[in-house]
């Protein structure tokens, strides 16, 4: 089975992709709007999640792995989180305003819906950035 791609959206100033790069894996929790929770409720081992900063110049700055699936959060079970490794960095990274001056994503949530944290990548999301970042596997 081919893996499906997330976004998972983070503000620099609270957790930086470094420090998910030095952390190696983490548990991405915090979420609370129900859409952004129905993706993460979707994620299954060996999903690819592009990790964005928020803040700042908006981008998708890396790639990680989904290594245990969405499940209730053992703080709040109405809640769901799930554990991300990380892979690799973006570099350099893909920002909104590129993905926006493209022209071929205006029906997705990133653009449509700027408050939404974590949501669903389209396949087509997936084949035009690896287009643009042939060093990278996703």
């Amino acid at each position: 089975m081919q893996h499906r791609y997330f976004l998972a959206k983070t503000d620099p100033d609270t957790y930086p992709v470094e420090q998910l790069e030095r952390d190696g894996e983490t548990v991405w929790d915090g979420v609370r709007n129900a859409q952004a929770l129905r993706a993460i409720r979707e994620m299954a081992p060996g999903d690819r999640v592009f990790i964005y900063h928020s803040m700042g110049e908006a981008a998708i700055v890396a790639v990680a792995e989904v290594t245990v699936g969405g499940r209730p959060d053992p703080k709040d079970p109405k809640l769901v989180v799930a554990d991300f490794k990380f892979l690799f960095r973006v570099d350099p990274p893909v920002t909104l305003r590129d993905i926006k001056a493209s022209g071929l994503f205006a029906d997705w949530s990133l653009v449509r819906q700027s408050r939404l944290s974590t949501m669903s990548a389209p396949e087509e999301f997936v084949d035009w950035i690896s287009a643009r970042r042939t060093a990278c596997e996703f």
